[in-house]
């Protein structure tokens, strides 16, 4: 949604989108659903070439079996600046009944038609079927007396589409940016992101006095080298040792490894030893065999969400904290809960007084 809200602020992509949703409420909704046009009133002028031919045909039928010239010249009014034209093309096909055409002709303009030739009799004396004309090709110009809403409508839908696709192509861009973001980082750069998006503890919540330093450190499953170090120096700057956690045991065969224990590990610069412990899988912690062998690191501890450990030395304390764990599962049979698929440490630091 913020990456949304972000392109909303383009007033391109802003206008677009206003435009788009505006003609598809007006045009959609309003106009074809709730107040579509109703098409009253029309006249014969605003008939298509062919249907206004075939009018004033019936016109002209009409006015052979009635002679009312009054109404014959209305009629031919509602033709408007179409009449010339269509009685033109009535001349041309005048049907069974030419002599009509030319008496109705004679009526409206005082003038007959040009002469129609006749059509031509068969042996049999019998009169040839006149050629039927072929229906006028739409090419989409409007007629007289009304308005073509085509190129409108055209271009209202083309815009609207074209509002509708760029919304829709920065919203599936960013879409399939996150997802192969994700999808193609590097264990190393999802373990980063994940510690840089994790809460540190707030101890004087707890009541506990704040530590000097806090660090953040995640493993995930593909990271073979993962060995995180981090410096500990006095508000002063003055250094004062280092505190870490690196892998210690995997277990089953092929790649990535299964990582099964770590180390965490604490060196005091006024110190003669590094204090280890070993944070080890529910599955490897129960196996006495793998844990006896362990424990010659360091005191061995189960990783369980929320589990602390405490490092001691002669200036330093170390409280080491599960914040967020996930065991692999699928590892060639391996059983549950023997490695893991992504651990996340917080190692908070106080200096003894």
């Amino acid at each position: 949604m913020e990456f949304i809200r972000e392109k909303f602020n383009n007033p391109l992509v802003a206008g677009l989108v206003g435009l788009g949703v505006g003609l598809f409420i007006g045009w959609f909704i309003i106009g074809w659903g709730i107040w579509p046009v109703k098409w009253v009133d029309g006249s014969p002028a605003d008939l298509h070439p062919t249907y206004r031919d075939d009018y004033l045909h019936m016109a002209i039928d009409s006015y052979a079996l009635f002679p009312d010239e009054d109404i014959a010249r209305q009629r031919w009014e509602y033709l408007g600046e179409t009449a010339d034209e269509t009685l033109t093309s009535v001349a041309a096909s005048p049907g069974a009944y030419p002599e009509n055409v030319q008496k109705f002709s004679e009526v409206i303009t005082g003038a007959a038609v040009a002469p129609v030739v006749p059509a031509e009799e068969t042996l049999s004396g019998e009169i040839a079927p006149e050629e039927i004309p072929t229906e006028t090709t739409d090419t989409g110009e409007p007629a007289s007396g009304g308005i073509n809403f085509t190129p409108i409508l055209v271009m209202c839908g083309v815009v609207s589409l074209l509002a509708v696709g760029v919304v829709g192509y920065l919203y599936i861009s960013r879409q399939r940016g996150l997802s192969s973001e994700s999808e193609f980082m590097s264990p190393i750069a999802q373990a980063q992101e994940i510690s840089r998006n994790s809460e540190p503890t707030d101890f004087s919540a707890r009541g506990e006095v704040p530590p000097m330093v806090q660090f953040m450190t995640t493993y995930m499953l593909g990271d073979d080298l993962f060995d995180d170090s981090f410096s500990i120096d006095s508000p002063t700057g003055e250094f004062l040792g280092e505190c870490g956690v690196g892998i210690s045991e995997a277990i089953g065969i092929g790649e990535p490894k299964k990582v099964a224990a770590y180390e965490i590990w604490l060196f005091d610069k006024n110190d003669i030893q590094t204090v280890t412990k070993v944070l080890m899988s529910r599955h490897a912690y129960n196996d006495n065999t793998l844990r006896e062998r362990l424990q010659t690191k360091g005191e061995p501890f189960p990783a369980d969400p929320g589990s602390e450990m405490i490092l001691e030395t002669a200036t330093l304390r170390l409280v080491a904290r599960v914040v967020d764990m996930a065991y692999g599962s699928d590892g060639d049979g391996l059983p549950q809960g023997s490695f893991f698929e992504r651990l996340t440490l917080e190692l908070a630091v106080w200096q003894k007084i």
